[in-house]
Protein backbone atom coordinates (compact mmCIF):
# COMPACT_ATOMS: atom_id res chain seq x y z
CA UNK A 1 0.00 0.00 0.00
CA UNK A 2 1.36 3.41 -0.93
CA UNK A 3 1.06 6.17 1.64
CA UNK A 4 0.32 9.63 0.27
CA UNK A 5 1.36 12.52 2.51
CA UNK A 6 -1.61 14.71 3.38
CA UNK A 7 0.40 17.89 3.79
CA UNK A 8 3.55 18.69 1.87
CA UNK A 9 5.17 21.25 4.09
CA UNK A 10 5.61 21.93 7.76
CA UNK A 11 3.90 25.35 7.70
CA UNK A 12 0.76 23.80 6.29
CA UNK A 13 0.84 21.11 8.97
CA UNK A 14 1.25 23.74 11.69
CA UNK A 15 -1.61 25.87 10.31
CA UNK A 16 -3.93 22.86 10.15
CA UNK A 17 -2.85 21.63 13.59
CA UNK A 18 -3.67 25.07 15.02
CA UNK A 19 -7.24 24.45 13.84
CA UNK A 20 -7.26 21.17 15.83
CA UNK A 21 -7.00 19.05 12.68
CA UNK A 22 -6.18 15.59 14.04
CA UNK A 23 -4.53 14.41 10.82
CA UNK A 24 -2.18 17.42 10.84
CA UNK A 25 -1.38 16.90 14.52
CA UNK A 26 -0.63 13.26 13.80
CA UNK A 27 1.53 14.36 10.86
CA UNK A 28 3.61 16.59 13.15
CA UNK A 29 3.83 13.80 15.70
CA UNK A 30 4.95 11.32 13.03
CA UNK A 31 7.54 13.74 11.70
CA UNK A 32 9.17 14.53 15.06
CA UNK A 33 8.36 11.70 17.48
CA UNK A 34 11.46 9.59 16.83
CA UNK A 35 13.82 12.56 17.25
CA UNK A 36 12.03 13.75 20.37
CA UNK A 37 12.04 10.27 21.89
CA UNK A 38 15.81 10.24 21.43
CA UNK A 39 16.00 13.59 23.25
CA UNK A 40 13.82 12.29 26.09
CA UNK A 41 15.87 9.08 26.40
CA UNK A 42 19.03 11.15 26.91
CA UNK A 43 17.50 12.63 30.06
CA UNK A 44 15.11 9.91 31.24
CA UNK A 45 16.96 6.61 30.99
CA UNK A 46 13.94 4.33 31.34
CA UNK A 47 12.39 3.99 27.86
CA UNK A 48 8.84 3.69 29.15
CA UNK A 49 9.15 6.86 31.21
CA UNK A 50 10.87 8.60 28.28
CA UNK A 51 7.91 7.68 26.06
CA UNK A 52 5.49 9.02 28.69
CA UNK A 53 7.45 12.26 28.92
CA UNK A 54 7.49 12.57 25.13
CA UNK A 55 3.71 12.10 24.95
CA UNK A 56 3.25 14.75 27.66
CA UNK A 57 5.61 16.98 25.71
CA UNK A 58 3.58 16.60 22.52
CA UNK A 59 0.42 17.37 24.45
CA UNK A 60 2.06 20.64 25.51
CA UNK A 61 3.24 21.24 21.94
CA UNK A 62 -0.32 21.03 20.65
CA UNK A 63 -1.76 23.05 23.54
CA UNK A 64 0.83 25.82 23.02
CA UNK A 65 1.10 25.67 19.25
CA UNK A 66 -0.35 29.17 19.02
CA UNK A 67 2.74 30.52 20.83
CA UNK A 68 5.11 29.35 18.08
CA UNK A 69 5.91 32.54 16.19
CA UNK A 70 8.01 31.05 13.41
CA UNK A 71 11.27 32.54 14.71
CA UNK A 72 13.77 29.73 14.44
CA UNK A 73 13.06 26.13 13.62
CA UNK A 74 9.91 24.35 14.66
CA UNK A 75 11.98 21.31 15.60
CA UNK A 76 14.07 23.45 17.96
CA UNK A 77 10.90 24.83 19.54
CA UNK A 78 9.58 21.29 20.12
CA UNK A 79 12.97 20.18 21.45
CA UNK A 80 12.90 22.95 24.08
CA UNK A 81 9.50 21.80 25.25
CA UNK A 82 10.72 18.18 25.45
CA UNK A 83 13.85 19.09 27.41
CA UNK A 84 11.81 21.12 29.89
CA UNK A 85 9.31 18.30 30.21
CA UNK A 86 12.15 15.85 30.93
CA UNK A 87 13.61 18.12 33.59
CA UNK A 88 10.20 18.63 35.20
CA UNK A 89 9.62 14.87 35.20
CA UNK A 90 12.97 14.18 36.82
CA UNK A 91 12.47 16.91 39.42
CA UNK A 92 9.07 15.64 40.48
CA UNK A 93 9.60 11.89 40.18
CA UNK A 94 13.19 11.22 41.09
CA UNK A 95 15.83 12.69 43.30
CA UNK A 96 19.17 13.56 41.78
CA UNK A 97 21.56 10.78 42.76
CA UNK A 98 25.27 10.69 42.04
CA UNK A 99 26.67 7.51 40.48
CA UNK A 100 30.03 5.81 40.89
CA UNK A 101 32.79 5.11 38.42
CA UNK A 102 32.37 4.04 34.81
CA UNK A 103 33.17 0.55 33.59
CA UNK A 104 35.36 0.63 30.49
CA UNK A 105 35.04 -1.44 27.38
CA UNK A 106 37.32 -2.01 24.46
CA UNK A 107 36.45 -1.66 20.80
CA UNK A 108 37.95 -3.57 17.93
CA UNK A 109 37.36 -4.14 14.25
CA UNK A 110 37.13 -1.80 11.31
CA UNK A 111 37.61 1.98 11.65
CA UNK A 112 33.88 2.52 11.08
CA UNK A 113 33.02 0.05 13.86
CA UNK A 114 35.69 1.64 16.05
CA UNK A 115 34.22 5.13 15.43
CA UNK A 116 30.75 3.87 16.31
CA UNK A 117 32.12 2.14 19.41
CA UNK A 118 33.98 5.34 20.36
CA UNK A 119 30.79 7.39 19.97
CA UNK A 120 28.84 4.84 21.99
CA UNK A 121 31.57 4.84 24.61
CA UNK A 122 31.49 8.63 24.83
CA UNK A 123 27.70 8.58 25.16
CA UNK A 124 28.07 5.96 27.89
CA UNK A 125 30.55 8.21 29.72
CA UNK A 126 28.17 11.17 29.45
CA UNK A 127 25.28 8.99 30.59
CA UNK A 128 27.23 7.90 33.66
CA UNK A 129 28.13 11.40 34.83
CA UNK A 130 26.46 12.42 38.08
CA UNK A 131 22.95 13.59 37.15
CA UNK A 132 23.43 17.25 38.01
CA UNK A 133 26.62 17.38 35.97
CA UNK A 134 25.09 15.34 33.15
CA UNK A 135 22.08 17.63 32.82
CA UNK A 136 24.21 20.76 32.67
CA UNK A 137 26.65 19.14 30.22
CA UNK A 138 23.86 17.92 27.93
CA UNK A 139 21.94 21.18 28.06
CA UNK A 140 25.04 23.23 27.29
CA UNK A 141 27.16 21.02 25.02
CA UNK A 142 24.45 19.08 23.19
CA UNK A 143 21.33 21.25 23.29
CA UNK A 144 23.17 24.58 23.10
CA UNK A 145 21.58 26.29 26.08
CA UNK A 146 23.34 29.25 27.70
CA UNK A 147 24.21 29.17 31.40
CA UNK A 148 21.48 31.71 32.20
CA UNK A 149 18.88 29.43 30.57
CA UNK A 150 20.25 26.36 32.35
CA UNK A 151 20.17 28.20 35.67
CA UNK A 152 16.50 29.07 35.15
CA UNK A 153 15.54 25.57 34.03
CA UNK A 154 17.29 23.77 36.87
CA UNK A 155 16.69 26.50 39.46
CA UNK A 156 20.39 26.86 40.20
CA UNK A 157 22.72 29.83 39.99
CA UNK A 158 24.56 30.64 36.79
CA UNK A 159 27.86 30.02 38.57
CA UNK A 160 26.67 26.59 39.70
CA UNK A 161 25.85 25.78 36.08
CA UNK A 162 29.33 26.85 34.97
CA UNK A 163 30.92 24.89 37.80
CA UNK A 164 28.99 21.70 37.01
CA UNK A 165 29.90 22.01 33.32
CA UNK A 166 33.55 22.45 34.18
CA UNK A 167 33.50 19.46 36.53
CA UNK A 168 31.67 17.33 33.96
CA UNK A 169 34.30 18.16 31.33
CA UNK A 170 37.11 17.33 33.75
CA UNK A 171 35.50 14.00 34.65
CA UNK A 172 35.10 13.13 30.97
CA UNK A 173 38.65 14.21 30.11
CA UNK A 174 40.06 12.18 33.00
CA UNK A 175 38.13 9.05 32.03
CA UNK A 176 39.05 9.43 28.37
CA UNK A 177 42.71 9.86 29.31
CA UNK A 178 42.56 6.73 31.49
CA UNK A 179 41.04 4.80 28.59
CA UNK A 180 43.70 6.12 26.18
CA UNK A 181 46.48 5.00 28.55
CA UNK A 182 44.79 1.63 28.97
CA UNK A 183 44.60 1.20 25.17
CA UNK A 184 48.27 2.18 24.77
CA UNK A 185 49.28 -0.44 27.33
CA UNK A 186 47.67 -3.14 25.20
Amino acid sequence: MKVIPLYKDEKSLIRKALLANKAAQFGLYEKYSSKMLAVCKRYVRDVQYAEDVMIQGFLKVFMRLNTFKGNGSFEGWIRKIMVRECINFLKTNRRLVFKGDVQYRESSGSPRVAMKADAEYLLQLIDELPKGHRFVFMLHAIEGYKHTEIAQLLKISENTSKSKLSKARKILQKKLELQRKKNEAL
